[in-house]
């Protein structure tokens, strides 16, 4: 039967702080949307991967990093402009609320500064220290980090991930000709919610990566067309889970669900949130569907695959990921 995954981008300020225009309601939100995920989580006894932005780990900082090859101003927020205070960058005690909570949760990192890795002007080198300062402030704290997730889900500088002590990270979603990631399937979206979230497969990509893809941001319908569809029906990102449920219980694969904790602003947010873990540990305890980590996920897989190796009478490549 299939497996649920559900993944956190836990960034505070630092998901917007290249932004001109960052959205204050959700940045302010978003340290009481930490610490309601977590108490959601231990309710429904749900383990979670969070994937943390290093620079959390931190207790304070001047916002010099002379030794971070970013472009020129990467850092200027954290001294300059509406974000310019210290605990929208530096959350040491929310990252320890993540250990010390009743559910064993997977510690991952979402690079150290929220780099894009992607991006055109991110280097390897940039791409490289980003990886390792994130990793070393995590151990420094207690955590040994093997997930990971890209800032806003762009991919890149995987030769430089497999290098580190990262076996995994959340993939994009899958897309097809009606998809979500197509026009038509945004408009549709739009106007009617999302349709049943794909069950994903981990791959074990050329770098020897796990890849986790994504099956569904649990934020990504909001605003009117959402409120209208409420009125008349159940919530449908709520919805749309429950049909990513019902596919888990009768099929193998990954229902992957993902948020911010800034995603959880007003009391509709928290009541999406709510429903969908109530549903999932409905799910977990009246079927076979487990809930996993992403690091689990990639423990599995992985061992599947020196599963397979050792039935085979053909020496592995050496040089095959």
């Amino acid at each position: 039967m299939g497996t649920v995954v559900l993944s956190v981008d836990a960034e505070l300020a630092w998901g917007f702080h290249d932004k001109s225009s960052p959205p204050m309601a959700r940045i302010a939100a978003a340290r009481e949307g930490w610490r309601a995920l977590l108490d959601v989580f231990d309710e429904h006894e749900l383990p979670a991967t969070w994937a943390v932005v290093g620079h959390l780990f931190l207790s304070s900082c001047d916002g010099s990093h002379p030794d971070i090859p970013a472009p020129p101003g990467w850092f200027s927020a954290e001294r300059d402009g509406d974000l310019a205070d210290e605990v929208l960058f530096c959350a040491p005690e929310l990252v320890g609320d993540i250990g010390r909570a009743d559910t064993e949760h997977d510690l991952g990192i979402h690079t150290f500064s929220h780099v894009q890795f992607g991006a055109l002007e991110t280097t390897a080198a940039l791409a490289r220290t980003e990886i390792e300062l994130a990793v070393d402030v995590a151990r420094q704290a207690g955590f040994d980090p093997a997930s990971f997730v890209f800032p806003r889900n762009d991919v890149g500088h995987r030769s430089e991930l497999a290098d580190s002590p990262i076996l995994c990270y959340r993939g994009v979603r899958p897309t097809d000709g009606g998809g979500l990631g197509s026009r038509s399937g945004k408009v549709r979206a739009a106007a009617f919610g999302p349709t049943a979230p794909p069950l994903v497969e981990p791959s074990i990509d050329e770098f020897g990566l796990v890849d986790v893809p994504a099956s569904l941001y649990l934020y990504g319908f909001q605003g009117v067309g959402c409120r209208m569809a409420s009125l008349l029906r159940e919530d449908p990102v709520v919805a749309a889970v429950r049909s990513g449920l019902d596919a888990a219980a009768e099929r193998d694969g990954v229902l992957h669900l993902w948020l911010h904790p800034n995603n959880l602003v007003t009391e509709r947010d928290h009541e999406r949130l709510g429903q969908v873990c109530e549903l999932v540990a409905r799910y977990r305890d009246e079927t076979d569907v487990a809930v996993e980590t992403m690091r689990s996920v990639a423990r599995r897989t992985l061992a599947a695959r020196s599963d397979t190796a050792g039935d085979d009478p053909t020496p592995a490549d050496p040089q095959s990921p």
